[in-house]
């Protein structure tokens, strides 16, 4: 059903480039590994658009880590694992809560400022943390003040080459090690770039959905390509809706960061009645999936689309000081954060699932390692705990150099790898409809509750399109709908595998939790279909 490569090629007739290390994706994992690994290597950074498009830009909450005194690793650990549902790996969380604190300071000294008070670290408290350890920028900018400051960072070395408006359409991998990557470039000029290792930080897959907080360029490409090529994917079914995204006629699902939350914001159905205490004792910083499941009960139960974030009892100043992105940016649709109810609803935003790695972020393909949301470490189990994303690039991207590092180099063989499907041109169909038609049925379908049959009716609706992946592809819109196609079908077939309710993904169907049947990660890997691993953990 879905072709080992997306275009037909001879590496016999294309260009060959040598590079040391190849980063496929410039968020904070791409950029941050570019950044260490570039103390011993040459650096390839492969990014489809530019430095400044990707999820991390858009992240405004903050980056968690244990800095205040009367925290600690464990109770971060604690936190991170009841979020998670039963799914962490145990070890991933260790090295996250434990590593993540040196990894904040190596931030900074790479020029990233944080917000101070009093003139300490500014630190916030987020759904389902017991503490306040979540450092923050400019407010409710985190995302984009990281990226500028390593963007900056990696313009000032030699040893890293950058390459914009590349798409990588495939992994090339022998005999189950991986050797580099197809590569188009802007021109449409194809080519075979080799490296000693090669390193996935292409982000999630939110664009799968009609309502996401993700930015265009949230495509899937990672995990679609490495499904094509044999590594194993890990839990697809648990996609993260973040609760509150703008929901507001003619504006974007812009996300109302949780932190506005977490500064004692309350949610409110339309007829003004708080509700949270009615679903959980954590109220409006209970776990996200219970936040959003929460909201889409009182949007049902009061026949409306959206629920209000309630902040007007906090001064205007502060909301502008704390939260000025946001602020501008309802101002921009004629709402006033610090006087105005705003009306808010869930949007996917976080593929907790992805290419299944170990501890130093490496798959079973030899070479091939994930960081970021493209891959599955384990840290985040069934929910991720909010914020810490950007504190697990930063452990993992520095875990994945020093395995490299214990590598050696590439060797010379000279593979020979074709592949000629005899590909048909493109039907007249706009590709533009076509991921239009796909979002509606991951909404419709695999949305925030599912059961049996509408994932089966999610499945017959993707079949129809798969024909797609049979056809001549040659730009960017059409490799981004076949990987969004590809990871649109490892989310249903996982979420229709796993029969129970758990963290994000919540069955109508079996609505419990089944720890007894179900403590096991999903997962699936191209023609050996879906398997399990079970975990021995509670």
């Amino acid at each position: 059903m879905i072709p080992r490569y997306l275009v037909d090629f001879s590496l016999d007739t294309l260009p060959e480039v040598k590079t040391d290390v190849i980063i496929i994706g410039a968020g904070i994992a791409g950029l941050y590994t570019a950044i260490l690994a570039s103390k011993h290597y040459h650096v390839t950074l492969i990014t489809k658009k530019s430095l400044f498009d990707s999820n991390t830009r858009y992240a405004q909450g903050g980056i968690a880590a244990v800095i205040a005194d009367d925290d600690s690793p464990l109770y971060h650990r604690q936190d991170t694992i009841f979020a998670g549902a039963g799914l962490c790996v145990e070890g991933a969380v260790d090295a996250l809560v434990h590593e993540g604190p040196e990894g904040v300071k190596e931030l900074m000294k790479m020029g990233t400022t944080f917000d101070l008070e009093n003139g300490e670290l500014a630190l916030t408290k987020e759904g389902a943390h017991s503490h306040r350890r979540i450092l923050h920028a400019q407010g409710d900018a985190t995302g984009y003040e990281i990226v500028r400051a390593l963007a900056d960072k990696v313009g000032t070395i030699p040893n890293i080459e950058v390459w914009d408006d590349h798409f990588a359409i495939d992994l090339m991998v022998h005999e189950g090690e991986c050797r580099g990557a197809l590569i188009q470039r802007p021109t449409g000029e194809r080519l075979y770039l080799t490296g000693k290792a090669t390193v996935l930080c292409t982000g999630g897959a939110g664009q799968m959905y009609r309502y996401t907080t993700n930015p265009e360029v949230a495509t899937g490409d990672g995990i679609a390509m490495a499904y094509r090529a044999g590594a194993v994917i890990q839990d697809m079914e648990f996609i993260q809706f973040h609760p509150t995204a703008l929901c507001y006629p003619s504006a974007p699902r812009f996300l109302v960061s949780e932190a506005v939350r977490g500064e004692g914001a309350i949610l409110r159905n339309i007829k003004g009645e708080r509700f949270m205490s009615n679903y959980h004792p954590q109220l409006e910083l209970a776990p996200r999936d219970i936040v959003a499941r929460a909201i889409v009960s009182e949007m049902e139960a009061t026949k409306s689309t959206f629920v209000y974030l309630d902040m007007t009892h906090e001064s205007e100043e502060m909301v502008k000081h704390r939260f000025p992105t946001i602020y501008e940016t309802c101002l921009q649709y004629g709402l006033d954060l610090s006087s105005d109810w705003i009306p808010v609803a869930p949007a996917a935003h976080y593929t907790m699932g992805g290419v299944k790695t170990d501890l130093n972020g490496e798959t079973n393909l030899t070479r091939l390692f994930a960081c970021g949301e493209a891959s599955s470490t384990g840290v985040h189990g069934a929910n991720r705990l909010a914020s810490n994303s950007l504190s697990e690039a930063i452990v993992f991207g520095r875990r994945i150099v020093e395995r490299i590092d214990t590598l050696d180099p590439l060797s010379k063989l000279n593979i020979k790898l074709e592949y000629d499907a005899g590909r048909r041109d493109l039907p007249i169909q706009a590709v533009v409809e076509r991921r239009l038609k796909l979002q509606k049925v991951m909404v419709r379908y695999a949305g925030l509750h599912r059961d049996e049959q509408s994932l089966s009716k999610g499945q017959e609706e993707l079949q129809r399109q798969f024909g797609f992946l049979q056809t001549r592809l040659t730009r960017r819109e059409d490799f981004e709908f076949a990987n969004l196609l590809t990871c649109a079908k490892l989310t249903t077939d996982s979420a229709l595998w796993r029969q129970e309710s758990r963290g994000a993904h919540y069955r109508l169907d079996y609505p419990e939790r089944m720890d007894e049947h179900w403590l096991k990660h999903t997962l699936v890997q191209r023609e050996q279909g879906i398997t399990e691993e079970r975990i021995a953990h509670v």
